[in-house]
Parts: C-alpha cells; structure tokens; sequence
C-alpha cells in the first residue's frame, strides 16, 4: 500500500470509543475521502471495540500498529518455527477481534422441524476455531521447543561461549553475523528481514578456542506482547547467552533511543542483566567530522559502562578490534569461573571455561 496522508493528535489521554476523539475522527474521514483513500492505519495498539467504533465512524477498514507487524512478519517468517511462530501471534491477535463482516449464519437452528431452539452464533463457531487452531499451533511450537533445548544443552555439556546478536530492527546484525562468520544468512535494508534464529561457531584466535554466535530477531518500540509470547522459542536463545553483542545502527539520528527500546524489551525476557558489549555499526554511512577517533571507548548503559566499538559490516572496517574485545571477555569469564589452584591448559579448541572445578584434575 503507499501511504497518502498522515494525521497527528495530541490527547491527554485516548478516547475510549474511538481512540482520537469525535472532532479528529470526522477531519480523518474528510482527509481519507479527499484522498481516495482505502484503509486507514493507526501507529497505535487499538483495541477491539475502539476498532469496531472507527470502522463504522470512517466508514472503511481500519487497522492498528500490531495487525501491520504481524504482516511483515509473515512475509519474513521462512522456517517451520518462524511460521508457527506468526501464526500463534496472528490467532491470538484475532480471537480479540472477532468482529463479523457478513450476515449469513447469524444463528443456526438446532433441532428438526420447527422444534429446534436457537443453536450457536456464528461468533461462538468462529472463537471455538481459532481456539481449537491456537492450541493445535502452541503444542507444535512446544515440540519445537524441546529441540532447540535439546541443542542448548548440547551446547552446555560441550561448554560453549555463546554470545547473541540483539539490537533494533535494521541496524545491521545478520550483516555483522555473515561478516563475523562467513554465513550466508538472509540479509537486507527491511524491517524484520530475520525472523528465525541462526546459530554458526566461530573461532577466536586471541582467545584460542570457539565460540557459538546466534542472530536473533530484531526488536522494535511498542513491540506487541503477544509477539514476544509467541516468539519465546526464538528469544530464549537471548536469554540464555552468556553474551549480548547489542548493534546499534550509529547512522540513525533516533540511535539513542532505540538503545533504550532494545534493553526494555530485554527486560521484558529477563535478558537485562546479560552482559553487553555495545557495537556501533554503519560506520560508512557516518559524515567524515561524525566518525570516532578510536575504534573502541566506554559507553554509560543504564548506569554501568560497557565496551563500545566502532564497526561497518558491510565493509568489514572494525572487525578484528570487535574480536579482540570479544576475546577478552572469554578468557576474563573464562578465569572469573575457574580456581586458580585449578589451572588447566586447553587441549582442545573449544571454550570450555564453564566447566566445573570438581571435574577438573590438578596439574601435576
């Protein structure tokens, strides 16, 4: 669809019929009718009976912020669980807004003859679907679930630093994935262009073992929850990373405050107190006076300093100063969770700094 007009309202609070108010809703119809206009979008969550009100006030469909996630993402989702995952927010999202469109089937009769007394409305019919269909969906998503915890645990017995790429939709983190680890993953200048989680090893020669790194979807501000409910399967993937590599794109003049919307949403998962390592990337589409003289600096997050670097993906320019950095924090969570009367020398490539103590033998 190509957009025609945009409206602002400023309210102290939303109206509860029609969100925007009488007055503004009869200047929406007049703009939508002079621009021949055939939906109306709000960048606002509506809810059902606000929905219901507008539609008959403008007289044309009206939808919300979520309903227009929800599409983009099912023309991104490509994995079995991706899909699953869109379809369980898609059905949890309508089975709000059961909102009849047509007339037939207002109530079946029950019975034979002219005995029968009213049967089920087609409402009843229509929710008694999409719940038979969300739980169809949500025990497919639970089988999923027990394979990806399946493979997290493999990962734990074999001990592996596993770090995950975070950050705001679009700013560049399956560029930088493909970039750390030659992969080949879908990337591209879109909204939501990675939905399903994507998991490759990467070696880091400083700290002389491998490391697992995992793409992620990207968040966005005001994301819905039934969102991230549905997309849990793919976000426990954040939750469970002994690392965060939280890309911002540094180009955008609104940067900082999708930092903020990105650790709001993981404080939502319960991901906040991971630690992070902040990467700036874009660093080609920044003007010459806007770049930074050093590649590396100290960024105040929420009260603490993190480490930030500089990076553009696309040109692989700050690459080796980000494995450094990453290489750093594996040996010092390497050293934090290892005795120093345990000092034991790697005979392997893997990192294997989580082992426990009581499974080590002494050096002699």
């Amino acid at each position: 669809m190509e957009p025609v007009a945009r409206i602002t309202c400023k309210r102290k609070a939303p109206d509860a019929a029609l969100f925007i108010g009488s007055g503004k809703a009869d200047e929406l119809r007049m703009l939508a009718q002079m621009h021949g206009a055939q939906e109306v979008l709000f960048d606002q969550a509506l809810s059902p009976a606000q929905q219901r009100n507008l539609e008959r006030h403008l007289e044309m469909p009206v939808n919300d912020r979520t309903l227009l996630i929800l599409e983009i993402f099912a023309q991104r989702a490509r994995s079995h669980e991706g899909k699953l995952q869109v379809e369980l927010a898609r059905l949890q999202y309508l089975s709000t807004r059961l909102v009849r469109r047509w007339s037939h089937l207002e109530r079946q009769a029950g019975g034979a003859g002219v005995r029968g007394g009213p049967g089920e409305k087609q409402i009843e019919l229509d929710r008694r679907m999409i719940d038979e269909a969300i739980k169809r969906t949500k025990e497919r998503l639970s089988k999923v679930k027990r394979q990806r915890a399946t493979q997290r645990r493999q990962r734990e017995r074999t001990a592996v630093f596993n770090i995950s790429l975070v950050g705001y939709t679009n700013a560049g983190k399956s560029t930088l994935f493909n970039a750390l680890v030659k992969a080949r993953a879908y990337a591209a200048d879109q909204l939501f262009a990675t939905l399903d989680t994507t998991t490759r090893q990467m070696y880091l020669e400083a700290a002389g073992c491998t490391v697992s790194l995992s793409d992620t979807v990207g968040f966005i501000r005001n994301l819905p929850h039934g969102l991230v409910a549905a997309f849990q399967a793919t976000l426990q993937e954040t939750v469970d990373a002994d690392l965060l590599l939280h890309v911002v794109d540094a180009a955008n003049p609104h940067h900082p405050e999708q930092i903020l919307e990105v650790q709001k949403v993981l404080r939502e998962i319960g991901a906040h107190e991971i630690p992070q390592i902040l990467v700036f990337n874009k660093l080609d589409a920044l003007e010459e006076e806007a770049r930074p003289s050093f590649p590396k600096d100290a960024y105040e997050l929420e009260g603490r300093q993190v480490t930030r670097t500089f990076v553009s993906a696309r040109k692989a320019q700050g690459l080796d100063v980000l494995r450094a950095v990453l290489a750093e924090h594996v040996l010092e969570a390497r050293s934090s969770m290892m005795s120093p009367e345990f000092a034991v020398p790697l005979q392997d490539s893997s990192c294997d700094w989580a082992q426990s103590p009581a499974t080590i033998e002494p050096r002699t």
